[in-house]
């Protein structure tokens, strides 16, 4: 595994995989590798001749008073996981080389950025993340790219740009990774004491509580969200927000009756956690959510059917 740093480097790497007709795939991550991150680059592998890992703590998407100074940081461990799991290029560039002196572009996705994550930690964050993944795309001209599903926003705000944008990228979203308790893997549980750690398993059990009064047949939102909310008032989980959004559109969900995403953040100890669950209708016009809109996030790994 090479580890680059530089911006010419990486496009040189590719433009040699790409004379030998080999596919790319990327893995777009900030670090602090977890079994998640590292599903991610099983699928890229299993689908792509030459898999490149970007490593970058992108500063743009952390606002004033989060924790960009503190976000767990080894890139020697990261190194070493990312070249067990056959990575073949680790792009690990300074902040400088990916916003030079003079970077004065922003790009902003409307509407899917203005609720949930984007509510709670401002417009910045999500701006950063549509400016620095189409850098990333602009840099490594990946043929797919590979997302959790735990960060589902982010996933639809990504595939909005790739569409809007007329970007020549797969967006392939994988299944979230879950601790044996449920709890979703994050780089920030290592914040999380014995205590805030049992705690933190609430988030889960919540949204489970809501998928089995929605297997049951509940449809109605606000009782759903019900359902979830008791279990965090239990376990003393007061949650940023808990809400049942339209899978495709983070629209407000009054009735499932299509496929619905019951997101969920949380400070818990010294992290800010983030969950969810896609409430699947059987009956649903979005059973297939890439098919429907190449904005739609679905609870498995998904490759996208020739568009973008």
């Amino acid at each position: 595994m090479r580890v680059l740093r530089a911006i010419p480097e990486v496009r040189a790497a590719v433009r040699e995989a790409r004379l030998e007709n080999r596919t790319v795939g990327l893995v777009p991550t900030m670090g602090a590798f977890h079994d998640g991150h590292l599903s991610l680059m099983r699928a890229a592998r299993a689908a792509s001749d030459l898999v490149v890992v970007s490593l970058f703590v992108n500063p743009t998407q952390f606002g004033a008073n989060e924790d960009l100074s503190s976000y767990p940081r080894d890139e020697a461990r990261d190194a070493a996981l990312a070249e067990a799991e056959g990575v073949d290029i680790l792009f690990a560039p300074a902040a400088s080389e990916i916003y030079p002196d003079g970077f004065a572009t922003n790009i902003h996705v409307a509407g899917l950025t203005d609720v949930l994550d984007g509510a709670s930690r401002g417009a910045h964050h999500f701006d950063g993340v549509a400016t620095v993944v189409t850098k990333l795309f602009g840099i490594v001209r990946p043929d797919a790219a590979y997302f959790g599903q735990k960060d589902a926003q982010q996933v639809l705000v990504v595939r909005r740009v790739v569409r809007d944008l007329d970007l020549d990228v797969r967006i392939v979203a994988c299944p979230i990774v879950r601790e044996a308790d449920g709890l979703a893997m994050s780089s920030r549980n290592v914040y999380l004491d014995d205590a805030a750690r049992l705690q933190a398993t609430a988030l889960n059990r919540a949204l489970d509580a809501a998928a089995a009064a929605f297997a049951a047949g509940e449809r109605e939102g606000s009782s759903l969200v019900a359902a979830a909310h008791h279990v965090l008032d239990a376990a003393g989980i007061s949650p940023e927000y808990l809400e049942l959004r339209d899978a495709e559109t983070l629209q407000p969900v009054v009735r499932v009756e299509r496929d619905a995403l019951l997101a969920v953040a949380a400070h818990v100890g010294a992290a800010r956690l983030i969950d969810n669950h896609v409430l699947s209708a059987p009956d649903s016009d979005a059973a297939d959510p890439d098919a429907a809109d190449p904005g739609a996030v679905g609870p498995q790994a998904t490759e996208p059917k020739g568009d973008a």
